[in-house]
């Protein structure tokens, strides 16, 4: 299924989209995975709209790239990647966020997002959650392999999937 959608740098003023983008991704995605008292508490979606509104004004988020992806003029897609998070950081690339609606799964939105937030042969390293197949199999595909290292957090099990140059 391939969809027409557009690809654009964030705006601040897109930041309340992204963040029901996020939420009705992590609810979509997750559920069975974390928490329902996470995914279903009235304050999640404020939550979003701060961290989005920070990610897109705040210094701090200057070395990140986030994208998003509007359909019909709607955002439907979204993703971010910055300097890794990790100690341990090779390659230093990280992709932190990059969530669609699940309606958009297989469309290539997922692909097109990744390729706009990291050049698509760079090196680059992620966190999945695990298990997730579906997206396991979408980072396998865009040339990222799991490295063994494993964590929790905020209750989900995730594994580290790396690419190398």
């Amino acid at each position: 299924m391939t969809r027409n959608f557009d690809l654009r740098r964030a705006q601040p003023a897109d930041a309340p989209s992204m963040a029901k983008v996020h939420v009705d991704s992590w609810r979509e995605t997750y559920r069975g995975l974390m928490s329902d008292v996470v995914l279903d508490d009235p304050a999640l979606l404020s939550w979003r709209e701060r961290f989005w509104a920070a990610a897109l004004t705040d210094p701090k988020y200057n070395q990140n790239n986030i994208a998003v992806a509007s359909y019909e003029g709607t955002i439907v897609g979204i993703a971010m990647s910055g300097p890794s998070l990790d100690d341990d950081a090779e390659p230093q690339i990280q992709l932190h966020v990059l969530y669609a609606y699940a309606v958009f799964h297989g469309s290539g939105v997922g692909t097109a997002l990744l390729n706009e937030v990291i050049a698509a042969t760079a090196p680059a390293a992620l966190w999945v959650a695990d298990p997730n197949p579906r997206a396991q199999a979408f980072y396998r595909k865009n040339g990222f392999v799991s490295d063994g290292t494993l964590k929790t957090g905020d209750g989900v099990n995730e594994v580290r999937m790396v690419r190398a140059t």
